[in-house]
């Protein structure tokens, strides 16, 4: 039982990047791409916490831990707050891109917009 619960974080972790992924190839709008990639995106974070996770041990602060007790790596802590940050710029990047293309196109469906090529031509 406990090799199970080891291995279902990774599993949970693996089944987010699925769905998402899976989201992103059927999706029929661009608003939906970015939910998709975000969603990605959280399961990064999943996955960079269980690394990081240690059985018994306490938070990396060190004023009142005594010597050779197990804290958890502040490096895989810092790695996920700055997935966090990053994810959140880029989501926000493409949300930004996607209104620039509804005023453009007039269309946020993918088989709905116009190549540039098409635009020059007109």
């Amino acid at each position: 039982m406990h090799e199970v619960l080891g291995v279902l974080p990774y599993a949970v972790a693996a089944w987010i990047l699925l769905v998402g992924c899976y989201g992103i190839a059927t999706s029929r709008s661009f608003i939906h791409v970015v939910v998709c990639l975000s969603l990605v995106q959280s399961s990064t974070y999943l996955m960079l916490l269980m690394v990081g996770w240690s059985h018994h041990a306490t938070a990396p602060v060190f004023a009142d831990v005594k010597p050779g007790v197990p804290v958890v790596d502040p490096v895989v802590q810092a790695l996920t707050l700055t997935d966090i940050v990053v994810g959140g710029a880029v989501t926000a990047l493409l949300l930004a891109l996607t209104i620039q293309l509804a005023k453009r196109q007039g269309s946020i469906d993918p088989d709905r917009i116009r190549s540039l090529e098409e635009e020059l031509e007109e």
